[in-house]
């Protein structure tokens, strides 16, 4: 009877130690399976060997941290890149990018912030928190929509997102970026200048080219800082007599769009040292001397041409008038 009692004992503890066992490695697999969970070896070694990737391609130049990845697949950013989070310059290009990660924000030293030829399709809001950020280029991606709180970047000097293809506004919250010198939106789908741009009070450059400009703002001279004025092959029938105003504009490429006349005003411009016209319809036509003269020579041919022309429709308008 006490063998029968012993052998009850033993297999009573037996069936406990293995409910407890049991019990133990469901709720290891639960932690496994939680988003906070501890990384299992293989995460953690995964982990560790992508840092030590991205490390390699951090250098110092000109006492700043780079960090510099070119023709590699990254798709998207790793979580453990926050641990790089002194780097001042990104430079990731042809990586086949998608996203910018939300943890761009805690970059709070970041400076130079270039993805341009990726696959990059928004800019995060986060973007906002980067108040040290000078240089944001983003040119040939696919973003369609620049949030306002890209306003907040107060450092901001130049801002690049040239052949995005259908982007076709900016918010009006960009006006606050004083600072900004360099703004490139060439090869898009704007249909007119962005009213942003006239408020930005430090403005000296600006490429709208190829885009799909039809008219000019008629205060367009409220860009009077404005040096360079990039907008060939558009669709623009006239330009504006307030350009005149526009007196620290030096160059203005107005080449293949629908021009059919120089305004008069212009002549007036003598700041202006480059200026072309080529290829629109323009009412008089002008015989074209300089097509073998050397670069300086062609810049100046068409600030004469313009003068010329001026004087010519000038002439043309009198003797019609008698």
């Amino acid at each position: 009877m006490a063998a029968i009692l012993a052998s009850a004992s033993v297999s009573t503890m037996k069936t406990l130690w293995e409910t407890k066992i049991q019990k133990i490695q469901e709720n290891h697999n639960k932690q496994r399976r939680k988003p906070g969970s501890r990384l299992l070896a293989a995460d953690v070694w995964e982990e560790r060997h992508t840092l030590a990737r991205l490390r390699d391609k951090v250098t110092m130049q000109d006492g700043r941290l780079l960090l510099c990845l070119e023709q590699e697949e990254w798709k998207a950013l790793p979580g453990c890149l926050v641990r790089l989070s002194q780097v001042q310059e990104w430079h990731i290009h042809r990586t086949g990018l998608q996203k910018i990660p939300s943890f761009i924000s805690l970059f709070s030293n970041l400076l130079v912030l270039d993805l341009s030829r990726n696959g990059v399709t928004e800019i995060p809001k986060d973007i906002g928190s980067l108040t040290q950020l000078r240089e944001l280029l983003l040119s040939y991606n696919k973003v369609r929509l620049v949030p306002e709180e890209l306003g907040d970047c107060e450092s901001l000097e130049r801002l690049e997102l040239a052949v995005n293809r259908e982007l076709d506004r900016l918010p009006d919250k960009l006006s606050q970026l004083r600072r900004l010198v360099r703004v490139d939106l060439s090869m898009n789908a704007f249909g007119t200048i962005p009213p942003c741009l006239l408020r930005m009070p430090a403005l000296e450059w600006l490429d709208m080219a190829g885009n799909r400009l039809c008219s000019l703002p008629q205060d367009i001279h409220r860009m009077q800082k404005l040096r360079a004025l990039w907008l060939q092959r558009n669709m623009l029938e006239t330009v504006p007599e307030s350009v005149g105003r526009m007196s620290r504009l030096d160059t203005l490429v107005l080449s293949g769009n629908r021009l059919s006349d120089i305004p008069p005003v212009m002549e007036e411009m003598d700041n202006l040292r480059f200026v072309n016209f080529r290829d629109n319809p323009l009412t008089l036509e002008m015989a074209d001397a300089a097509d073998e003269e050397e670069e300086e020579e062609r810049e100046m041919f068409g600030r004469e041409f313009m003068l010329t022309y001026i004087q010519e429709a000038r002439k043309r308008a009198l003797d019609e008038a008698n």
